[in-house]
């Protein structure tokens, strides 16, 4: 052997092989000097967004999937008006689906301003694909020095209103200061070419100083490269203590499904908190249908009794902390454009794994409750949980006074679980959608067969305009 070779052996073994395979899972290099501070309290974390913005000198690079025109959306307008008067370059991408709602005027004042508004994937385009394609990211991006991301929206949601008796959403960010933030800006630039012109080269070149010694991995998640799913994957493959994870809208595909139950029969300490009561009670029906697999294996899971939990937070071991945009379900790890931050680091780890305790605390777990007759068991709420200690010390849950909104989502659960099974339910639903088309059809089925030919040749010529967009740019890409 070579003095060479044997030189870099002894470099070879150190190498930790999990990180190494996260990070090309998660195309994602470690950079290092950052400073990081955890926002769990949603209000603090609107405030602390406005104060970023108020800071910037050079550029604003705004990016959310949701940006109301609400009370709390009128606050961040106004505030992004008052920099781009006062010369701050200021870019704003939304996303068309998710914006829905919010009317042009609030987008045409912060144009006069001199903000530079975009519309990610308008839902009125010929490109039908990309309809499915959403960006779902919350980032502020100030000077490509600082950046907040995580998974809180610009809404009153998330503000709540203690007069009227509203809490406000649960949910987590992250304040970024060093090399990291450039990372998180040049994500911005990817989503804003894909609504658009490029960023011009002098407002995507940050040279931040270092902040601090976190070293950061920023995982910019694209649609079908599933690059946060192979990093969740690997890790829930190596944990070997414990795997608490925090999700909004838990739909895991099969195959992490299985990961989190081979993790609980390997003795790894699995939780998951998930909403009591969610803004798509839908999906939150589809979360239960697995929960008595989960539970079999030893998975606990818990239901925030609060308004509602929106953060998505993964702590493994005393090692891994990932925040971000990003759901455990296939649309969110497959099909949209994501952000997550993801550290090595024990630290960062230890934070988040004191505020999900504190969470459990507003929370009830969900435990299978045995049933005569050969009856398989039931999903009942657990009296109180442990997590302090002493069923005393468990914080009462303040009085929440739910929107229209909530109330009409709440009502919906309720409903189902009135008419019966989970999987029943689903089922009845899919049939009736079936048996109304098939009226439809016999019954007006000029009409009926109209929409139908017309949805068909919409979506016929939408991939049509896809598949000739990537025939062009693979032959450009060719000819270069």
């Amino acid at each position: 052997m070579s003095a060479q070779r044997r030189a870099a052996t002894p470099a070879l073994e150190r190498r930790d092989e999990l990180a190494l395979a996260i990070e090309r899972a998660a195309h994602a290099r470690p950079i290092a000097g950052n400073s990081i501070e955890h926002h769990p309290d949603s209000p603090k974390a609107l405030e602390a967004m406005l104060a970023l913005v108020a800071g910037a000198e050079r550029w604003i690079h705004f990016e959310n999937y949701i940006i109301r025109d609400d009370h709390t959306g009128q606050r961040f307008a106004d505030a992004l008006i008052e920099r781009a008067r006062a010369g701050v370059r200021v870019r704003i991408l939304y996303d068309a689906l998710g914006s829905f709602g919010t009317s042009r005027f609030y987008w045409n004042a912060l144009r006069r301003a001199g903000a530079d508004v975009r519309a990610f994937h308008p839902v009125a385009s010929l490109r039908a694909f990309e309809v499915f394609v959403r960006d779902h990211r919350k980032l502020v991006v100030v000077d490509g020095a600082r950046a907040m991301m995580g998974g809180l929206c610009i809404g009153d949601e998330w503000a709540g209103d203690p007069q009227r008796g509203r809490q406000p959403w649960r949910d987590t960010m992250l304040t970024v200061c060093g090399p990291a933030a450039v990372a998180l800006d040049a994500a911005f630039a990817d989503a804003w070419e894909q609504a658009g012109p490029p960023l011009p080269p002098e407002d995507a070149c940050g040279d931040p100083a270092e902040c601090g010694d976190f070293t950061v991995q920023v995982v910019a998640g694209v649609p079908f490269e599933g690059r946060i799913y192979r990093s969740t994957q690997l890790i829930a493959a190596a944990v070997q203590e414990r795997l608490w994870i925090t999700d909004a809208y838990l739909v895991p595909p099969a195959p992490l499904y299985a990961a989190l139950i081979d993790a609980a029969r390997n003795r790894v300490d699995v939780r998951l908190l998930v909403p009591g009561a969610s803004d798509l009670p839908l999906l939150r029906n589809v979360t239960r249908v697995g929960y008595r697999e989960l539970l079999r294996a030893g998975v606990r899971i818990f239901e925030w009794r609060g308004a509602m939990v929106h953060a998505k937070t993964l702590v493994a071991d005393r090692r891994w902390a990932r925040v971000g945009s990003s759901n455990l379900n296939v649309s969110s790890l497959f099909g949209n454009y994501e952000l997550d931050v993801l550290a090595d680091n024990h630290a960062a780890a230890e934070v988040l794994a004191a505020q999900f305790r504190r969470d459990l605390l507003m929370s009830r777990e969900v435990v299978l409750e045995p049933r005569r007759r050969r009856l398989p068991a039931r999903l009942v709420r657990a009296p109180a949980n442990d997590e302090a200690g002493s069923h005393a010390d468990l914080p009462t849950a303040p009085q929440h006074q739910r929107s229209v909104y909530e109330l009409s989502a709440v009502a919906v659960v309720a409903l189902r679980r009135v008419a019966g099974g989970l999987r029943r339910t689903l089922a009845a639903s899919v049939a009736f959608m079936f048996l109304l088309f098939g009226v439809l059809l016999v019954v007006f089925p000029r009409v009926t067969g109209i929409l139908v030919a017309a949805v068909m040749f919409w979506l016929s010529l939408g991939f049509g305009v896809y598949a000739f967009g990537k025939r062009r740019a693979r032959g450009r890409e060719d000819g270069d």
